[in-house]
């Protein structure tokens, strides 16, 4: 996780000094740092790899999953501020107003599948083929994406000014829309074998965002949203060169602090 906040920094670095030099397309910039938590629809998720080579090719329908908020770990270590679900954002206002803007969208997701739960399962474990309800335990099946599940997407926003104070916003109204990638980096267990994977693009997201900003000084100011959208994980990544795949839906909701940059 280390190093994408890294890659945030460089990031920031980079498009700041892009858009200083394309004054004439951007008016100017945001960053925006805040924390998250979600519910998620219930999934179907497929399993193609192998366990010490014995071959494991099944899928469990219907699997339900909850987030892992970590809010608390802002207390214990205030320095590792990436342990909690977090979120970022870089804007980059199109009008001189700021109410039209094109924004970087991160959003640091966990997901989790509960474990010992009832599900349909159905395909084969070596020679062993079935199609029942069935309830694996941990041991036997555990399957989540804890250093992210991680919605990385390119959205445009558009602000409302409800009221301004001395020509500047206090109140406003926002949505956002955008699509993006799937950056996850999965942790699962197969018949007592773990394998935490390293980050890897897996597959495509899309959503949608509303809310409200309050602005508490001249440049910085308070965004509240909740979002909703669609993550479809192509390819995650399994043991033994294996894959995963499953989509779901979700409902998030979002609380940042941001700063404004002007050109």
């Amino acid at each position: 996780m280390k190093k994408i906040l890294f890659s945030c920094v460089l990031l920031v670095v980079v498009l700041s000094t892009i858009a200083q030099k394309n004054k004439s397309l951007f008016k100017g910039m945001y960053l925006q740092w805040g924390y998250n938590t979600e519910w998620y629809t219930k999934s179907t998720i497929h399993f193609n790899t192998s366990v010490n080579g014995i071959p494991h090719n099944f899928t469990i329908y219907k699997a339900k999953a909850s987030d892992r908020p970590d809010l608390d770990a802002i207390a214990k270590k205030p320095i590792e501020i990436s342990i909690p679900q977090f979120n970022y954002r870089i804007g980059f206002y199109l009008n001189t107003n700021k109410t039209k803007a094109i924004e970087i969208n991160f959003d640091h997701t966990k997901y989790i599948v509960n474990d010992n739960q009832k599900v349909r399962a159905k395909g084969f474990i070596g020679n062993t083929t079935f199609d029942k309800d069935s309830v694996f335990s941990r041991n036997d099946l555990h399957f989540e994406h804890t250093n992210g599940a991680n919605f990385l997407q390119v959205n445009f926003v558009r602000q409302h000014i409800l009221k301004k104070k001395n020509d500047r916003p206090l109140f406003s109204l926002l949505w956002k829309a955008g699509a993006g990638i799937l950056i996850p980096k999965t942790d699962v267990t197969l018949s007592g074998k773990q394998l935490d994977n390293k980050f890897h693009i897996a597959g495509y997201c899309f959503g949608a965002e509303g809310g409200g900003r309050f602005y508490f000084a001249k440049k910085w100011f308070l965004e509240g949203t909740a979002k909703t959208g669609f993550a479809n994980y192509t390819n995650s990544l399994a043991l033994d060169g294996g894959k995963i795949n499953h989509n779901f839906g979700y409902i998030e909701l979002i609380g940042t602090v941001g700063y404004d940059i002007n050109f």
